[in-house]
């Protein structure tokens, strides 16, 4: 996957759990893999693009997407990750995919069923307000190339924690 985009072949890739055929093997559950194929297919169309999958977790991306894209005008919900492709698509990057396996148990995805209908529509409302944008109709925030962008100098503090002064230093 690094070397896909460190060799300048894709911009972002994607791990798929469809590419293999080994999805339910891997314990997916069954609605969701309905649910996955049937997005997909409606993503296709509506894209006009043709990926395995829009719905894994596992990603990759170029310095270059990262800092361009407007990712601070996306959701911060699990939909962020289909804007995100959605926003590629829309500024012409190029996304690739492998096959990843798949490994489904109890810690390993924390959307319920409830929470995957609330994505499955969002998938659906990501995917028209491509083809509106794309059609210039209407261009929602997500498209707008001087959207707000990440600032990739700030520091982040969920993932670099301050060392903790204490009365023994």
């Amino acid at each position: 996957m690094a070397a896909m985009i460190a060799f300048n072949e894709y911009d972002c890739v994607i791990g798929s759990r469809i590419l293999d055929g080994q999805a339910l093997k891997g314990g997916m559950p069954f609605y969701k893999y309905v649910s996955n194929r049937c997005l997909t297919f409606v993503q296709n169309q509506l894209l006009r693009k043709r990926l395995s999958e829009y719905h894994s977790g596992f990603r990759g991306f170029s310095k270059e997407v990262i800092k361009n894209l407007p990712l601070n005008e996306c959701d911060d919900d699990f939909i962020f990750d289909n804007e995100m492709l959605a926003q590629l698509y829309f500024n012409k990057y190029k996304i690739g995919e492998i096959s990843c396996p798949t490994k489904y148990f109890p810690e390993a995805s924390s959307i319920n069923f409830a929470r995957s209908v609330k994505y499955g529509l969002g998938v659906l409302n990501v995917s028209l307000l491509y083809v509106f944008a794309k059609l210039g109709i209407y261009r929602h925030k997500i498209f707008k190339r001087n959207g707000k962008k990440l600032d990739i100098t700030a520091k982040l503090h969920y993932y670099h924690r301050e060392k903790e002064t204490t009365d023994e230093n």
